[in-house]
């Protein structure tokens, strides 16, 4: 919390403090998942989703040589109905889920809390830090991840740069405004020129941080990063960030603690930031994409098979929200990471 004197913070710590404070913050205190939360993620939407993942991660195994012992790693997992699913779909394959180490990495415990309930009896450990893992071929799965970590904000303004903060004095009636920068200073700090032909910049240390973090045990144990999320693939940043409750966008300011604040990942940058840290390739396309190339048209027929009408009218309509360029098909986007030398292109 700022000082008594202080009560301006960046953006990224008003965003923290919504999100993860232990008094106030949102993702401690309920479960916004599914219907009844605030927003509904892919998992949520139809079972096939978690299905695909799963085999996705089992032919990324395959490709690793089937490892006897690695780890596959979830990064922030909600409710846990996608590693339910997962787990589900593993059990088809011994030779898989016998080799296989399920981590879950989860910030809130309130969410760990609800995970536990979930996935009961399952073979799952949980970790707060992923350096703490045990060295091994590590995938890591990151579905709407990395849009919930906080992010800055800065803006150009006649070739001067500004950041944006928030003025938390009155409790009830916080306000944005703009703070001078030095952002020659800020990018000398990140080691990237992040300025270079942008008018306004969306940057999350903390991403950073995951993705080095990350890179540094694929490039050291060998293994992949699949992140699936809300983002767009042009060089050009813009003002991404809203605040959801109920299924609707909601003013960021007001009710703090009450609404998912969330952005879209320009993953152009993530991209840029990746190839930075050496030895790694990652290849793009959008979750549309991905879902049909990896067969998902052909699982939702044969699960249809013997269903009535509705049930089969249920199973389509989910599937559409998946994969139709008008809902989620075109603005979640798929990024794979991996080791250089390393060709698999499963789904891309």
């Amino acid at each position: 919390m700022p000082s008594k004197n202080n009560f301006s913070i960046p953006l990224d710590k008003f965003i923290d403090l919504a999100l993860y404070d232990k008094k106030i913050g949102y993702y401690m205190k309920k479960n916004p998942f599914g219907k009844d939360g605030d927003f509904v993620t892919a998992p949520n939407i139809s079972r096939l989703f978690s299905e695909v993942i799963a085999i996705w991660t089992i032919g990324f195994w395959e490709n690793l040589g089937s490892p006897k012992n690695f780890n596959l790693v979830e990064l922030g997992a909600g409710n846990g109905s996608m590693m339910k699913i997962l787990i589900e779909t593993f059990k088809k394959f011994p030779n898989f889920f016998n080799s296989c180490n399920i981590i879950i990495h989860e910030k809130s415990p309130k969410l760990i809390k609800n995970q536990k309930k979930e996935l009961l009896k399952e073979k799952v450990t949980w970790v707060s830090d992923i350096e703490k893992i045990k060295p091994s071929q590590t995938i890591f799965i990151a579905n709407e991840f990395f849009d919930s970590i906080a992010i800055k904000q800065f803006i150009k303004i006649n070739n001067l740069w500004f950041e944006r903060y928030v003025n938390i004095k009155n409790k009830k009636k916080p306000f944005f405004f703009c703070k001078k920068i030095n952002m020659k200073k800020f990018e000398k700090k990140i080691n990237y020129s992040i300025s270079k032909d942008q008018n306004f910049i969306e940057y999350s240390l903390l991403s950073v941080k995951y993705l080095k973090k990350i890179a540094k045990i694929i490039k050291k144990n060998n293994g992949g990063l699949l992140i699936i999320d809300y983002g767009y693939f042009e060089k050009k940043m813009t003002d991404t960030l809203k605040a959801i409750s109920n299924h609707k966008y909601k003013d960021i300011l007001k009710k703090v603690g009450k609404s998912d604040i969330t952005y879209n990942i320009n993953f152009y940058l993530f991209k840029k930031i990746i190839k930075r840290f050496g030895g790694l390739n990652n290849i793009m396309t959008t979750q549309g994409d991905f879902l049909v190339k990896m067969g998902i048209k052909k699982r939702a027929e044969i699960i249809s098979k013997n269903k009535n009408f509705s049930e089969k009218t249920d199973i389509y309509f989910r599937l559409k929200r998946l994969i139709d360029e008008n809902h989620m098909g075109n603005i979640f986007k798929v990024m794979f990471v991996k080791k250089q030398k390393n060709n698999f292109k499963m789904g891309f």
